[in-house]
């Protein structure tokens, strides 16, 4: 608990963790607005070219909550938290107080371990509440028609909601191990925005070679488990997908801890 207690203090001490809770919020509640106000925009003018007997050239965009949640709460808003968490172990490198905690708690484990829980805990129930937030604005700004698949009783939109919170705690994990890890915040950061939007799109150049390695890859993983297979063929399903991204990152951590008790501070 005096771990625990003493690096609450160093997170909410610090501005950074305040404005990163607000582009949370802004970003995922403002693109889920966006998602259902350009929706019912889209089935609008589908409408006035079928009024005008003319044939449209586009199809109406009916989103779901994965387009609601994913893109803000779940794309984004997680992102920032993951920055948010490897910046509190590379920021006590970068400045040397990480000497001063290791003196003061020799159980570095128990460092790691903190931070972890501390940001996870905390993506996990700003993320859980923002989704849920997310559903009921894109849905209010969407209309009946264009948000007819913005609801509770839609198969999956609950798997969503708190597969959303799941992922968040454990990436949030991730980021702090990949922070213990590399030491750095310009690499830490760098390795975690890159690896889930850039690299791991990468392999579907890679014609049969990346087809097999992309079931592998644990970003699509999680997306698998909300609802999104991305056109990979996986060898399991949606659980599958939330298990096998639980194994990579404690695999990930693990590692981190391992390094972080056996290297110098």
């Amino acid at each position: 608990m005096g771990v625990l207690t003493a690096e609450r203090i160093k997170i909410t001490s610090t501005k950074s963790p305040w404005w990163c809770t607000i582009a949370v919020i802004v970003l995922g509640l403002g693109l889920a607005a966006i998602v259902g106000f350009t929706s019912k925009l889209g089935l609008d003018s589908y409408k006035d070219e079928l009024a005008q007997g003319n044939t449209p050239n586009f199809e109406p965009f009916i989103p779901s909550a994965f387009e609601a949640i994913g893109a803000g709460v779940g794309g984004f808003g997680v992102m920032v938290l993951m920055i948010l968490a490897a910046l509190t172990v590379t920021s006590e490198y970068r400045f040397g107080v990480i000497r001063t905690t290791f003196q003061a708690i020799p159980n570095r484990s128990s460092v790691l371990i903190a931070k972890a829980l501390l940001v996870g805990v905390f993506g996990f129930v700003l993320s859980f509440i923002l989704a849920i937030g997310a559903l009921y604005l894109s849905r209010a700004l969407a209309g009946d028609e264009a948000g007819a698949l913005l609801s509770f009783d839609v198969d999956g939109t609950w798997r969503v909601i708190y597969g959303t919170a799941i992922l968040a705690f454990l990436q949030i994990v991730v980021a702090v191990g990949v922070g213990a890890l590399l030491r750095q915040s310009a690499g830490a950061i760098a390795l975690l925005l890159l690896w889930p939007l850039v690299i791991e799109s990468l392999f579907a150049l890679f014609g049969s070679f990346g087809r097999a390695v992309q079931p592998f890859l644990p970003w699509m993983n999680a997306g698998y488990f909300l609802g999104q297979d991305g056109g990979v063929d996986f060898h399991w399903g949606p659980i599958g997908g939330l298990i096998y991204f639980i194994v990579f990152t404690a695999i990930v951590f693990g590692a981190a801890l391992l390094v972080t008790n056996r290297r110098d501070a």
